[in-house]
């Protein structure tokens, strides 16, 4: 697939060119280490490293043309500069005009907010799957292209491996593709030129505030997606969020609202719940469904409307939803020989927490402990920290504070901001190692007790420093309730 930079350049706005514009583009790339003879290099400006300084190792390597903020003082010659006021801007309209703006042959539907994201975006995918449609899946969990798994590497791509993965899907003949839309990516403007057949709105609470510094500005960076959406879209939000209707103040897309709570477009109550599932009843029809808790009522409520407003039957999304698993590392149950039961969840935020634990304090009886392991990463956002701690104190009879991924700090500072948090006399436990903070849970639970083990869900890797260790909180689990069996 090659492109001269003059059909590339159209709806950049602003481009200044110097060089040739029938210069020939064979591929996109913002890394230096993975240009070819004949791409374009993107010179982006990021958190860590300035991509300006890497221009002259791209052309070393080849490149064709560059992109770039500012002109190098010696331009190489034989190389296109494309100089532009925002290089991330450039970069997605560029990329949707490289591979043909596979976007608007699908119908793709966005997913954004704190909590939900995954769960939606995924059973979204199985539901379309299992109704006879070829679907592409862009999740924090993992990338699918129809039935072809890629390995995720951030919740949202970079915008050339986005419309690249889409071309893939629409090539491969998928109709569908739902994707996780993340506030870092929607202000890098990594979503910038795709065409979105609608957007979802699950719900908002502090997080990321490492990133973008205050929650206004974290609301404002999920605003913006729905500020983008085209009239022809519908725009769905929780309206049981206070800030649902601030996120579509000013969209041109059809706003239609769901709710647990209040009058909505859709609605749905929860009729009974279990270990197993629960019963719900969705715009006055009974639905048997196998996740749990509220939180995954709301899931699958935004998953109902969605697809009636992507023009699937009712009927149809409704017993297609009683069909539907739970997605890896979400409420994910591992049960002992003994009774005992491990719900590993992905619960990294303070209502995400909040939301599993109270789900397991409806369905526990006043026989079981309940014990819970839990930790925050390192190099993220330090606010929620002492108030992650605290919610689990509220509910567990015992906690065990642990590592989740430290990164560069150390993981007993971590901790130290976490008991900050807990109120005297709570029962709690430190225990840095998370392999060894799982085994003593383990072997604290009594039989037919309840164990959560919080924080990483679907990872299966610790991060420690700049290493990437395998780790994976389901196989620990297993392997701490088997040892017990054998003692």
């Amino acid at each position: 697939m090659t492109h001269t930079l003059f059909d590339l350049l159209r709806r950049v706005d602003g481009a200044s060119l110097h060089g040739d514009a029938a210069t020939v583009v064979k591929g996109l790339t913002y890394d230096s280490r993975n240009v070819h003879a004949g791409d374009c290099f993107f010179a982006v400006r990021g958190t860590q490293c300035d991509g300006h300084a890497f221009i002259p190792a791209a052309i070393a390597s080849g490149a064709s043309a560059v992109v770039c903020e500012a002109l190098p003082a010696e331009p190489a010659d034989g190389v296109a500069y494309v100089v532009v006021a925002d290089t991330h801007a450039a970069m997605a309209d560029m990329a949707a005009a490289f591979y043909d703006d596979p976007s608007r042959s699908l119908r793709l539907v966005g997913v954004t907010g704190t909590n939900g994201k995954t769960t939606t975006a995924t059973l979204l995918y199985d539901l379309v799957r299992a109704a006879g449609h070829k679907a592409g899946l862009i999740s924090t969990v993992v990338y699918k292209i129809d039935d072809r798994t890629i390995e995720a590497t951030h919740t949202t791509p970079d915008p050339i491996r986005l419309n690249a993965m889409m071309r893939e899907m629409v090539d491969a003949g998928c109709k569908y593709c739902f994707m996780e839309c993340s506030s870092h990516a929607i202000v890098q403007q990594r979503t910038r030129g795709l065409y979105f057949a609608g957007g979802i709105f699950t719900n908002i609470t502090h997080d990321h505030l490492d990133y973008h510094k205050t929650f206004a500005e974290y609301i404002r960076a999920k605003k913006l997606f729905f500020d983008d959406l085209p009239a022809g879209a519908f725009a769905l939000i929780n309206d049981d969020d206070r800030n649902g209707r601030v996120m579509v103040q000013n969209t041109a897309a059809t706003v239609k609202s769901y709710s647990l709570r209040t009058m909505a477009d859709y609605r749905c109550k929860i009729i009974e719940m279990h270990l197993d599932g629960m019963s719900l009843r969705i715009d006055g029809r009974e639905v048997w469904v196998g996740l749990l808790g509220r939180f995954n009522a709301y899931n699958l409520l935004a998953v109902y409307a969605a697809a009636v407003e992507l023009g699937f039957a009712s009927e149809e999304v409704l017993r297609i939803l009683s069909m539907l698993h739970p997605v890896d590392g979400r409420f994910e149950v591992v049960r002992a020989d003994n009774g005992t039961t491990a719900i590993v969840d992905y619960a990294h935020t303070p209502d995400a927490l909040e939301n599993v634990l109270r789900t397991i304090d409806e369905i526990r009886t006043p026989q079981q402990q309940l014990l819970v392991v839990c930790g925050c990463g390192g190099n993220r956002d330090r606010t929620k920290r002492p108030e992650m701690a605290q919610i689990a104190v509220r509910y567990a009879d015992t906690v065990i504070f642990t590592s989740d991924n430290p990164r560069h700090e150390q993981p007993e500072a971590i901790l130290d901001d976490m008991v900050a948090g807990v109120p005297e006399g709570a029962r709690y436990l430190r225990i840095a190692d998370r392999r060894e903070a799982i085994r003593t849970a383990a072997m604290l639970a009594r039989a037919g007790d309840l164990l959560l083990i919080a924080g990483k869900g679907h990872e299966t890797y610790q991060i420690i420093g700049d290493e990437k260790r395998h780790f994976d909180d389901r196989e620990e689990v297993r392997a701490a309730f088997e040892r017990l069996k054998n003692r």
